[in-house]
């Protein structure tokens, strides 16, 4: 199997996987309790915290264990929402986020609250400027992801965070793409409140977190105990928050290499599309974009046949978010940066990562060209053109 979908999720690396298997088994206990074996698992839970925030550049006191990007981007948009509504009741995002985000909204908006939907350029990149003008008297949150999850297009969050400080409104990135990718400083973006997800750096499932700067009142989204000082009920995922922190830490020594080597991989990968087949639009900024991340349609083909070639091959790659792939529209990525539906249904996305290698790459450039003919033999559109 050739597995090309690091985006969607990656592999637990096994030096993380043995962190936290004692935490399932000999070290059990609950981090609530008092007596030996759950200060064992409270001191665990503390160290994986000051891991976190050496990542993130943040106190270990701003960062708040979650059950993923999710929950995070939720707390984080419904959390400003009530906390603030006495000031306003206006948020501003981007047409491009992920839906943890954008439904969050559609959520509010049911509930009396107004959301600006910010378009993009034909990059992926919202414009400091349009951010500028959208922001109200009543704006009380700006939400940008620091880079998008479909074409890897990275946000200018620093400029645009300041805009909002300026306006005395409160930003919130979701940084599930980012952070263990790239570097990424709280204190260099700017922001008030980031979101990150543990599977997404070589970490487990059912775990993530959200960065809540000091002095950022926020309410908490689960009720119940007085776990994560107060702020998030719920027993402690031990093992999932050990793994995190074993995660983060081996982000912050091996990233800088990685992006390296995986960067020379996915250039391979895309100067060999654009060499062997032809008629393709790449898609995403040619320069501020994820170093792993490799976007583009197919014109007068689909993308789900493609998929479906592919993993007949033994290739695991994407045409969106996984949390979309049941959908039978096309990218709102893709229509956000201006292409019509019927290319945007042609996408295909590769995201390479840590176990990617220069024979996946060569394979995937030798199965790929093969299937794209057949499938466009098999076109209309395509026949209709020739």
């Amino acid at each position: 199997m050739i597995y090309a979908d690091y985006n969607a999720t990656t592999p637990c690396d096994e030096r993380v996987a043995e962190a936290l298997l004692p935490y399932f088994t000999r070290e059990f206990g609950n981090p609530s309790s008092i007596y030996q074996l759950a200060r064992t698992a409270g001191k665990a839970v503390t160290a994986a915290r000051e891991s976190v925030a050496l990542l993130l550049g943040c106190f270990p006191d701003e960062v708040f264990f979650t059950s993923g990007g999710s929950e995070s981007d939720n707390w984080a948009i419904k959390g400003v929402a009530a906390a603030l509504r006495k000031k306003g009741n206006h948020l501003i995002t981007s047409k491009i986020e992920h839906h943890a985000v954008l439904n969050a909204c559609k959520y509010l908006e049911k509930q009396g609250y107004e959301v600006s939907y910010l378009p993009v350029d034909s990059r992926g990149l919202v414009v400091p400027e349009v951010l500028s003008a959208a922001i109200r008297e009543t704006t009380i949150l700006v939400t940008v992801m620091h880079a998008n999850n479909e074409i890897g297009t990275i946000e200018p969050i620093r400029e645009l965070a300041e805009i909002a400080r300026s306006r005395n409104v409160l930003f919130h990135t979701d940084a599930v793409q980012t952070v263990g990718k790239i570097p990424v400083s709280v204190k260099d973006l700017g922001v008030d409140l980031l979101s990150f997800s543990g599977h997404k750096l070589y970490g487990p499932k059912g775990i993530g977190g959200l960065f809540i700067r000091k002095g950022v009142s926020l309410p908490p989204l689960i009720h119940g105990g007085e776990q994560e000082k107060g702020r998030r009920a719920g027993t402690e995922n031990v093992p999932g928050i050990v793994g995190l922190g074993a995660a983060a830490r081996f982000a912050m020594d091996e990233m800088g290499d990685e992006a390296v080597r995986v960067g020379r991989l996915r250039d391979r990968l895309e100067a060999g599309v654009r060499e062997r087949i032809p008629e393709i639009i790449v898609n995403g900024h040619p320069e501020q974009r994820l170093f792993n991340t490799l976007n583009f349609c197919v014109r007068y083909i689909e993308g789900e046949g493609m998929l479906l070639h592919l993993d007949f091959e033994g290739i695991c790659a994407s045409s969106g978010s996984a949390c979309t792939s049941g959908s039978l529209e096309p990218s709102h990525v893709l229509l956000a940066v201006g292409l019509p539906h019927e290319t945007a249904h042609g996408s295909l996305r590769f995201s390479l990562g840590k176990y990617s290698t220069d024979e996946d790459v060569e394979k995937i450039l030798t199965v790929l060209p093969p299937i794209v003919e057949r499938l466009r033999k098999m076109s209309p559109f395509w026949n209709q053109k020739a």
